[in-house]
């Protein structure tokens, strides 16, 4: 076998022997007495598989084994216990959540090795899932489409000038996380990204917030403020509905872009800012102009590098891709026993028409992770209703939620044992587990 590496944390004296058996055996062993020093060691350094030892007689570790398995993302977990260990429900509830598997004492030592080799396996099938969800999430943007594929190559060439960007793009669908990615990705990023809704703030208020006010330039001003352009200098400020903004309010922000200066609210002297002007608006500004709502000397001052985010209902194609994003996301932030989606949710998501966009589907996963009931998320869970027909959907989506479906409904009935849903689907371990990366199905223990 070749080299591996792997952390030994040993808790107890069966520790020793066995990291001396895995370097016979050709792995290349860092050993932690304790979980402080191997949260030391793991800040540092990558593990493909990390080996509990709990000798006999230990007491389980509490919530301090939890934090440290959580912070070795990428890293499959496997225990060595007595079988006393398993008695404890915390431990067993461990194991079945973050764990790869456990063998008991005494051990079967090419069992272990074996066991063993099936890790280190499964974590480079996970390194090459995080490339791909990594690939797949490029600029922040999660999706594979070729609708989000193209947005993003418009974020690359605009992020790297100094032009203002106007984004186009219905409520939802992620006008401020393109407009982040333009600043994150061009020369400014080291400067400070400031988003404003214009929509939100009160006409009255809304020069004061934009361009700042000197101290007792109206009452209240007790002292002086900057406003969101000062503040946002070297970097870039981000005006999102800017169609919402009155029309003396477009004059200054017309002047501002055309000289580069600014004037607070009681000053006498004006100061020149540096600031890449990004906007946003869900309405068509260009209508706006021909209906007088809009200044056209504004527009065009701000059109210059145009780009268009996609509503969701034209790349449903990245629907399954952001609804398996957002549960992880969701799973992270709590404790929760979901680990996916059932072949009826993908259909229903599919089926539906997303009129709120990414943030709907967003909301909506979200509350399904706190209402579900069962290991899978359902249509009802979401919200929405079971799609009457399936075959909408095309052959080779139709397949691969089947095959999903095929898999969790089998891990399921077996209690969640890799080796005999393998064994009732037919097919070898191995194949399983890239399956399982491939659906995204939470690793299961045996």
């Amino acid at each position: 076998m070749a080299v591996r590496n792997i952390l030994c944390v040993g808790l107890g004296d069966d520790a020793g022997v066995v990291a001396s058996h895995l370097l016979a055996a050709g792995w290349e062993v860092e050993q932690a007495s304790d979980l402080p020093a191997a949260g030391r060691i793991q800040a540092h350094r990558h593990f493909p598989v990390s080996l509990l030892v709990l000798g006999a007689g230990h007491a389980v570790p509490d919530g301090a084994l939890e934090a440290c398995v959580k912070a070795s993302k990428g890293s499959e977990w496997v225990a060595v216990c007595d079988s006393q260990a398993l008695e404890t429900s915390e431990f067993r509830e461990l194991i079945l959540g973050f764990f790869f598997g456990y063998q008991t004492l005494p051990l079967d030592w090419p069992a272990l090795a074996l066991f063993l080799e099936h890790a280190a396996r499964r974590a480079t099938l996970r390194q090459r899932y995080y490339a791909q969800e990594h690939e797949a999430g490029a600029l922040g943007m999660v999706g594979r489409g070729s609708a989000i594929k193209r947005l993003r190559q418009q974020i690359r060439k605009v992020a790297a000038t100094a032009a203002p960007v106007l984004i186009a793009g219905e409520s939802g669908s992620g006008k401020e996380l393109a407009a982040q990615a333009i600043h994150r990705y061009s020369r400014r990023s080291d400067g400070p990204f400031i988003a404003v809704n214009c929509g939100a703030i009160s006409p009255s208020l809304i020069y004061s917030e934009l361009f700042g006010h000197e101290r007792g330039a109206f009452t209240g001003a007790s002292s002086q403020r900057n406003g969101f352009i000062e503040a946002a200098n070297n970097g870039t400020i981000f005006l999102d509905e800017i169609g919402d903004l009155p029309l003396e309010l477009q004059t200054s922000l017309l002047r501002f872009l055309q000289e580069k200066t600014i004037t607070r609210v009681g000053a006498v002297r004006s100061l020149a800012v540096d600031v890449r002007v990004v906007a946003a608006s869900h309405v068509d500004l260009a209508e706006a102009v021909a209906k007088g709502r809009f200044r056209e000397d504004l527009y065009y001052r701000l059109n210059v590098l145009p780009i268009e985010v996609p509503p969701l209902r034209s790349r449903m194609e990245d629907v399954p891709v952001l609804a398996e994003h957002f549960l992880r996301c969701c799973i992270g932030e709590g404790n929760t026993r979901v680990e996916g989606f059932r072949r009826q949710a993908i259909a229903a998501m599919l089926a539906h028409n997303w009129p709120g966009n990414v943030r709907e589907l967003h909301n909506r996963v979200r509350r399904a992770v706190v209402m579900a009931d069962q290991r899978l998320i359902g249509p009802a869970d979401l919200g929405l209703q079971a799609a009457e027909r399936i075959e909408v959907l095309g052959l080779d989506a139709a397949r691969t939620l089947a095959e999903r479906d095929a898999i969790c409904l089998t891990l399921t009935r077996v209690g969640r044992n890799v080796t005999l849903a393998a064994r009732e689907l037919g097919i070898s371990r191995m194949t399983l587990y890239r399956l399982m990366d491939k659906h995204s199905i939470v690793q299961c223990a045996e």
